[in-house]
């Protein structure tokens, strides 16, 4: 039988090549204190029965609790979380097909709240790799999650411009070197952790800096109202999207921009969509409530 150095041996043989590249199965850190001084994050991901926040239920909640000192760097994961919850309706096939779990593996399963909030305790900063999915969910099920700092792993970072094939996490994986072979939420968790802890290629932080760094920054969400149905090509060009107002928000196009970009954002909709000084809705947003249902 061939030894993982000898594996480890012709991998790099080949790599050594160029002519290859040799990914490596994702091996979950084990678990260890935090060092005094760390912060803590929790990665959290769920399964539920459906896409509808307001509407389906959660299924299951996994989650990793990880430890970061200065710098924004990992140091130690410290604990792990995953529990089981029986919806109100039998899975659907899809769901089954989608997730991997069957009827038979959340039969007479509840999850506890106080052991939930008891993992989060503490928790200086929830990621999740779709936030805007996975925060109302859990919001809406465990009221605790709303006065939690927030941020979205997927959408927080531009990985395409850091020259990666998108930001799922297999295409991120691939882009460290890694593949994981179970797509379960606990895995996944373990995925995110790690792209996380290890460095931007080509730089000296990690890609957990670079998100807090976003999250940390206050947002500005702008509601484009009343405009003429034949500006909509203009407002999607500049990532507008569109709020049937179904949810309580606004009937309108809404776009998010930093702060640095609101006046020039604001100018440009009253020069070239009003055509005309107007007052325009606005917000800021934080990491609070950004992904939420509150905006």
């Amino acid at each position: 039988m061939t030894s993982s150095d000898e594996l480890e041996h012709l991998a790099q043989h080949l790599e050594g090549t160029g002519d290859y590249r040799v990914l490596r199965r994702l091996v979950p850190r084990a678990p260890a204190a935090a060092l005094p001084g760390d912060r803590i994050g929790i990665i959290l991901d769920v399964e539920t029965t459906g896409l509808d926040t307001g509407r389906d239920e959660v299924i299951e909640v996994a989650m990793v609790k990880f430890a970061y000192a200065r710098g924004d760097r990992v140091t130690n994961l410290v604990d792990t979380f995953q529990a089981f919850n029986e919806p109100s309706t039998p899975l659907a096939p899809d769901i089954v097909e989608l997730t991997g779990i069957t009827d038979a593996m959340v039969a007479g399963h509840r999850i506890d709240a106080n052991e939930l909030a008891a993992f989060v305790s503490g928790a200086n900063v929830i990621i999740a790799h779709n936030a805007a999915f996975d925060r109302k969910f859990v919001e809406r099920f465990w009221p605790l999650f709303a006065s939690k700092h927030w941020a979205c792993s997927a959408t927080d970072i531009d990985w395409k411009a850091l020259g990666f094939g998108g930001a799922r996490l297999p295409y991120l994986l691939a882009g460290y070197g890694l593949f994981h072979g179970a797509h379960r939420a606990l895995d996944d968790c373990h995925a995110t952790l790690e792209i996380l802890a290890r460095d931007i290629p080509g730089a000296a932080e990690t890609a957990l800096a670079l998100l807090l760094q976003r999250a940390r920054r206050p947002t500005f969400r702008i509601w484009a109202e009343d405009v003429r149905f034949e500006l909509k090509e203009l407002l999607k060009k500049r990532r507008y999207r569109w709020s049937d107002g179904s949810d309580g928000r606004p009937r309108s196009w809404y776009v998010d921009v930093l702060e640095n970009d609101l006046e020039a954002e604001l100018s440009y909709l009253k020069a070239e969509i009003y055509q005309r000084d107007v007052d325009i809705n606005h917000r800021a947003i934080t990491a609070l409530d950004r992904f939420s249902n509150r905006l």
